[in-house]
């Protein structure tokens, strides 16, 4: 019940990291780092020894030579001021009483078990890595925690922002002009995608890249050469398109160099099949207005290159609304619209997304002290 609760409150289980580790330090620096180490070696390889030569040397005379051999040549090696010498003493002492016959595993047992108040506190320092290793993932966890905190906030004030905007004003106002236009340059470009030459397609692309808020794609540089040069560039895409699919066989019918073709548009044939409008429309719900109204002045540059006044004209209608009063509000609105779910409307209106908002910096608040209080470690 203790860890689940700890699981479920990284602030509490940081805390208690904390307080295990300073526990850890006091302990280790009550005894001393430089005497545990040397505590804690004599104990592993005298733990060893005993575990490597018990079977052989409650069997035969050679293996219990061969032990005694190995232990004492260990332990007077041992400092004669280690902490907890006795523990030594006795444990040797244990193993060579009474004859050689006699030694058997209860001997090793009771050797094993004088060595228990050193191999406890020989552990202290193994206890205190994991005691570090535990308060930096409390303290990982927790500023993880911090950041699933932000994002709830962010999302939460998010929400009562949108509701706070006119759920009921007149969107249309925005959405009707936007979709004209849309509509109109989507036709005017798929009209000059299929009746233009390639050459004067790509030659477009790329005078529309010094218009960077437009977002059209730039054209491969291989292919834009090979359309300036090339008799094929004066055709229109879609024939392009359909000889990239063709054999080199029959190839050879249409081309002039159908490996140069190949090359040159077979490789960037996938390029010219996706080519659309999507790049020259405004998205819905809009921009907002200082943002439309810079990318719509590039939109009537780029669009007036290759369509009709007509479709430049409704560009120019949606430059325009940027400049309305009313813009930011009904863009608001279009947002609020698009991005609200029922249940959020509905929280919204009970209050409950106020009361999460809360909660959630007061937790955040919280978090933030114990991850103060707490500092990473040095390594």
């Amino acid at each position: 019940m203790a860890d689940a609760a700890l699981a479920d409150d990284p602030v509490t289980a940081l805390r208690t990291a904390a307080d295990t580790l300073r526990d850890r330090r006091e302990a280790v620096d009550d005894v001393g780092r430089e005497e545990l180490r040397t505590l804690a070696s004599a104990v592993r390889d005298v733990t060893g020894i005993l575990d490597r030569h018990e079977e052989q040397a409650t069997d035969d005379l050679e293996g219990y030579v061969a032990f005694r051999e190995a232990l004492s040549n260990r332990l007077e090696e041992v400092p004669a001021d280690v902490r907890h010498s006795d523990a030594f003493i006795d444990a040797n002492e244990s193993l060579t009483t009474g004859i050689t016959s006699s030694l058997s595993a209860s001997d090793f047992e009771q050797a094993r078990r004088e060595l228990a108040p050193a191999r406890e506190e020989a552990a202290l320092l193994d206890e205190l890595d994991e005691a570090r290793e535990d308060y930096r993932s409390a303290r990982r966890r927790l500023r993880e925690r911090a950041d699933e905190l932000d994002a709830r906030i962010d999302r939460l004030e998010r929400v009562r922002e949108l509701g706070e905007a006119d759920i009921d004003a007149p969107v249309d106002e925005l959405r009707d002009p936007i979709e004209r236009y849309d509509d109109a340059v989507t036709e005017a470009f798929e009209r000059f995608r299929a009746e233009s030459s390639a050459g004067d397609v790509l030659s477009w692309l790329a005078a529309a890249e010094s218009y960077p808020l437009v977002g059209t794609p730039s054209p491969p540089e291989r292919l834009r050469e090979y359309l300036e040069t090339a008799a094929i560039g004066d055709e229109p895409i879609p024939t392009l398109v359909e000889y990239a699919g063709y054999s080199r066989s029959k190839l050879d019918h249409y081309v002039d160099d159908p490996k140069r073709f190949s090359a040159a548009v077979g490789t960037n044939k996938r390029f010219l099949e996706t080519l659309d409008a999507d790049p020259l429309t405004v998205s819905w719900p809009p921009e907002p207005a200082s943002e439309l109204r810079w990318r719509t002045k590039e939109l009537v540059a780029v669009v007036s290159r290759f369509a009709d006044d007509e479709t430049v004209a409704r560009a120019r209608e949606v430059h325009e609304l940027t400049y309305g009063e009313s813009y930011d509000r009904l863009r608001d609105a279009a947002v609020a619209r698009a991005e609200l779910t029922e249940d959020q409307r509905e929280r919204l209106q009970r209050g409950v997304v106020e009361e999460e908002l809360a909660d959630a910096r007061e937790e955040r608040e919280r978090v933030e002290d114990c991850l103060d209080a707490n500092p990473p470690l040095d390594d």
